[in-house]
């Protein structure tokens, strides 16, 4: 027998198959528009036979057609060839996917009742009735850019190799045939996912991850008229339901990938908002007023479970089983540029007959050796190969009967690629190893924590409910908790906060509980003011004069002012005029300019019109508009966004405006919903910021206002801040792997629960919105070389993030106690050094993972690690101990002998070699200490930090170091920083830094450094290093 060949085609999806087709048949066999219409078929879940007289093309168009539709899956019975005594399965009256012999075409579309009939020797698409079978036509835009793509794809080997000089070598050919394949995989592979991305890419825009809920009218409003019948269809589909399961779980697959990397610039920017959204002047300016695009416009206005909308008119599409006209698609679009990854190939050794006993166990050791081989030769960065060859061989071992090898391969499998850990198998196998071979392998340390995580530990317990509900109008009382939720699942607003306030309006003068009428009342005028807004069209003559980025949130009725007529328009920078008659802009003020806002009367024959007035800071005329009936509204959101400014001003935090906006939008909604003479008081419970700034009028320092430079908000988006437990900047680099964007430095927060959300630090917008890393706390992150980030957990796991990818595939397990720190040793190879609680210290070979050296300190409450001079610095509570690499004593810093305090302990330590100093935080102590480096016997320097009641973390930038924690400010508990010189031990600043204290710090290149607050606020401030 020859020697066989096992490949390894790349997969950027793990949980795709392997592609092993020519998947440009069908492209050969139907035109673009056939493709098209039989996706359709297949995305509605209709019952679909294929026919052919070539036996052979059966299965192989019909997984060519499955594999378009990936990551969607279909969900339903797949019989890709039936023979004659089977053709009754085409009368199941359930979804299905077949394949027949042409012989039985007119029996077939005889006999059975809305088929549809899929003829591949002519390419063409029919029913098996007269009547037509209601499938609708694929999204108009993502249709003609599918067809331009296809029909730019060079489909013909023969056109390929022309250019090419004639070659004899047949494996030569071959070879040339292989890789123009793959490809023309690749290509089609990427024209089919660019046209599902197309079609449901806006999907996440309606889903609620908290709650698990898509809000599927909302999002079918959002579509064409034209595309509504496709989109109704395909969102009732079992295939597109586990679509859906997929999105909210944060499934990092294909589609997923793509998303990520078509982020433009404003989506990234819009991640952060909490405000609701609304067309920007950049989008309107580039918006056509096309027939399609007013009905679009049109169709937002509905409202769930309303039907009295009529669609308007609109020019006829071809039905998708009718002839399809390419004339209307230009041909100017190229296919994508896709470079395919390389396919590694490996071997098998040849077999030797007679199948023997012998014969088999040396064949399994030939396979063991020459795997073994193959790892050896691979590159230090291969890891995803590494892992493919540690699964072979350990299957090879699993059946050569050598199981503790076997084992030690999927261990090693476990640290390198979790993703493909065959983690029932694993469990098999330790159930059927005999007394001794267990014994045995609970001696080996990477055994033992194997057989704990994949047996003794009970596995992660399935959500009791992973369906996706759609969202409904509640039809009972809601007390506040119900209330929230049902606020949260709609996607109006989802900080939890913000929603407690609109139900103290909502329910004022009456019982606290909202009835079913009032929420749909507000819902409904919630969507009409969004309706409204998606349709304000400016003339290009105001748009001139606004930025690019703002939005028109609210519009007055036409009313008299004293710079002529016309309608007060607020967006989220400022207030301006849009005169009638001849469309004009009249700037009214800036938010920033605002001096004084007031609500009074003016005379008018014998009437009292109620009137907004507004002063400017830079103008002495005073704004005036008469907008009676608007007036008092108009005043509380002119003055609620005024003080959001201010405060985002003051705070350099522009989530202030984005907050006093939504507040704004609610008030409005909270008016328009209750409609009584008390509706203005009502919504008055939404002015927060206003009641701020007249309630507690405080201001920020002048020192704290001039080295902050910005704040962001990793907790944007979600239901309530959270904590802030780590921080790392990276710095850029550009990298062959990444495109130019994702080269930017980035920031990596780490929030609770195992949660890191990832900043473009060159914009400070968000670049990947949560991910998890496991579910405990995280206490430290590093990076190890130009492409991981480690991560250290509270459950005892250093977990591996790929920064290309963002996803993490490796975990290291052998601590077994809370990972505390991580530091880097630089040099070839690169070294990670890793502490845990329990006192042990492991050093890690970066390139293989490896543990290179592992020794224990006594004592624990091991909480830090520092490298300096060759040795570890290790913060162990009671004591600062100095140890070589190997784990050898040195030296040994007691507190007791220097603090003189046995009740407090070491919190962290900073080393200053120029200065050869050591500083140290107590717990419970409001000052630093400062060692000696040349006599660490010698009493310390004390360096006072006032009104500090706890540090909590320390870095040192340039010559200065940075120490955060809380202490008082204005009589009131604040997370501060104090920043000290390190020559003068002296305080030079004291910074009001958050709300809640001060859990993290980093430095961004020593220009700037970074803070993060506990979860009373889970803001990032940005400070500036002189």
């Amino acid at each position: 027998m020859k020697p066989l060949q096992i490949v390894f085609p790349s997969r950027a999806d793990p949980e795709s198959p392997l592609i092993d087709l020519d998947l440009h048949l069908p492209l050969l066999c139907f035109r673009p528009e056939k493709v098209l219409q039989i996706l359709t078929c297949l995305l509605t879940e209709q019952r679909i036979v294929f026919f052919s007289s070539n036996w052979a093309l059966l299965p192989l168009v019909a997984e060519c057609f499955l594999a378009y539709l990936r990551p969607l899956q279909w969900q339903h019975t797949f019989v890709p060839v039936l023979s004659h005594q089977m053709l009754d399965f085409v009368m199941a009256p359930t979804t299905f996917l077949m394949g027949c012999h042409l012989d039985h075409f007119e029996e077939v579309s005889k006999e059975a009742d809305g088929l549809i009939l899929i003829n591949i020797d002519n390419g063409s698409v029919t029913c098996s009735t007269d009547k037509d079978v209601d499938v609708p036509d694929i999204p108009l835009l993502a249709a003609q850019t599918f067809i331009q793509r296809v029909q730019s794809l060079q489909l013909h080997h023969e056109l390929d190799l022309a250019h090419l000089g004639t070659s004899t070598d047949l494996n030569e050919g071959r070879t040339r045939r292989r890789a123009w394949q793959q490809r023309l995989n690749c290509q089609v592979q990427q024209v089919a996912l660019h046209l599902l991305f197309s079609i449901f890419r806006e999907v996440k825009n309606h889903l609620n991850y908290e709650h698990r809920v898509f809000n599927s009218e909302e999002f079918l409003k959002t579509r064409a008229p034209g595309d509504q019948q496709f989109y109704r269809q395909v969102l009732d589909t079992y295939m597109f339901h586990s679509f859906l399961k997929a999105r909210l779980s944060g499934r990092m697959d294909a589609f997923a990938q793509m998303d990520l990397h078509m982020q433009s610039e404003e989506d990234r920017f819009n991640g952060m908002l909490a405000s609701p959204r609304r067309p920007t002047i950049e989008k309107m300016a580039s918006r056509k007023s096309s027939p399609l695009h007013i009905a679009h416009r049109r169709m937002v206005v509905s409202m769930p479970n309303l039907q009295d909308i009529t669609i308007p008119e609109l020019p006829a599409r071809n039905s998708s089983l009718r002839k399809v006209d390419a004339s209307e698609c230009s041909s100017g679009s190229t296919v994508l540029s896709v470079t395919p990854k390389p396919t590694y190939t490996f071997k098998i050794p040849e077999i030797h007959f007679p199948l023997v006993s012998q014969c088999v166990q040396a064949y399994y050791s030939d396979c063991v050796a020459l795997l073994s081989k193959a790892m050896s030769l691979l590159a230090p960065d291969s890891s995803v190969l590494l892992a493919r060859y540690f699964y072979l061989r350990g299957a090879v071992h699993l059946m050569h009967g050598q199981l503790l090898d076997a084992l030690l391969d999927f261990q090693s499998l476990y640290k390198t690629d979790i993703r493909i850990f065959p983690a029932d198998l694993v469990r098999r196998m330790v159930g059927s190893l005999s007394g001794p071979q267990r014994a045995q392998a609970e001696r080996v340390p990477e055994l033992r924590r194997l057989i704990s995580e994949v047996v003794d530990k009970p596995g992660e317990a399935p959500k009791p409910d992973d369906r996706v509900k759609n969202f409904e109008l509640p039809r009972k009382h809601m007390q506040l908790d119900d209330f929230v939720k049902r606020v949260q699942e709609s996607g109006i607003v989802k900080d939890t906060s913000i929603i407690h306030r609109l139900f103290e309006a909502l329910t004022v003068g009456h019982q606290k509980q909202i009835d079913p009428e009032t929420f749909k009342d507000f819902y409904n005028c919630w969507k009409e003011a969004e309706a409204e807004a998606q349709e304000v069209s400016l003339p290009l003559s105001v748009m001139e004069h606004l930025d690019k980025n703002e939005c028109v949130y609210k519009l007055s009725s036409s009313v008299k002012t004293n710079h002529g007529v016309g309608k007060i328009a607020m967006t989220q920078k400022r207030l301006f005029l849009l005169t009638e008659g001849r469309p004009g802009y009249v700037e009214i003020s800036t938010f920033r300019n605002i001096e004084e806002v007031r609500s009074t009367t003016v005379a008018f024959l014998l009437l009292r019109i109620p009137t907004l007035k507004i002063k400017m800071a830079s103008k002495k005329e005073v704004f005036e508009a008469n907008l009676k009936t608007e007036c008092d509204l108009w005043h509380l959101m002119v003055k609620e966004m005024w003080a959001g400014k201010k405060l985002a001003d003051d705070h350099k935090d522009p989530q202030y405006i984005q907050q006093a906006l939504t507040h704004v939008l609610l008030m409005d909604a909270v008016v328009g919903t209750l409609q009584s003479s008390g509706a203005v008081y009502a919504a008055s419970k939404l002015s927060y910021f206003d009641k701020m700034k007249s309630e507690m009028p405080l201001t920020v320092p002048k020192t704290t206002s001039e080295t902050l430079k910005h704040r962001i908000n990793p907790s944007a988006g979600e239901t309530f801040p959270h904590a802030v437990d780590v921080l790392l900047y990276t710095p850029g680099h550009l990298d062959p792997a990444e495109k130019v964007e994702d080269a930017h430095p980035k920031l990596w927060c780490a929030l609770n629960e195992g949660k890191v959300t990832v900043f473009d630090a060159s914009s400070w917008t968000i670049y990947q919105h949560c991910f998890k890393v496991g579910t405990s706390k995280l206490n430290c992150m590093v990076m190890a070389e130009q492409n991981q980030v480690w991560v250290g957990s509270e459950d005892s796991v250093i977990y591996i993030i790929n920064i290309h990818s963002m996803s993490c595939n490796k975990q290291l397990t052998d601590h077994r106690s809370s990972v505390t720190d991580l530091v880097v040793q630089n040099g070839t190879p690169s070294k990670v050094y890793s502490c845990s609680r329990d006192g042990t210290i492991l050093a890690w070979n970066v390139s293989t993972l490896r543990v290179t050296s592992r020794f224990q300190l006594p004592g624990g409450r091991l909480s830090s690690i520092s490298l300096h001079d060759g040795c570890l610095w290790c913060c162990t509570g009671n004591s600062i101990v100095v140890v070589t690499s190997n784990g050898l004593l040195c030296q040994e810093l007691k507190i007791s002998e220097n603090v003189g305090d046995i009740c407090t302990s070491f919190l962290s330590l900073q080393l200053l070699p120029e200065q050869e100093q050591l500083w140290a935080a107590c717990a419970g102590f409001n000052s630093i200490y400062v060692w000696s480096l040349k006599d660490l016997t010698q009493r310390p320097q004390a360096v006072h930090l006032q009104d500090c009641s706890e540090v909590s973390c320390m870095i040192t930038v340039k010559q200065q170091i940075w120490v955060g924690g809380t202490g008082l400010s204005q009589g009131k508990s604040k997370g501060k920083i104090y920043v000290i010189d390190a020559e003068r031990k002296t305080v030079e600043k004291e910074l009001v830094a958050h709300m809640d204290t001060v859990k993290a710090l980093c430095s961004a290149e020593d220009r700037y450094v970074l803070s993060g607050s506990g979860g009373g606020e889970g803001k990032i401030a940005i400070w500036k290093v002189e």
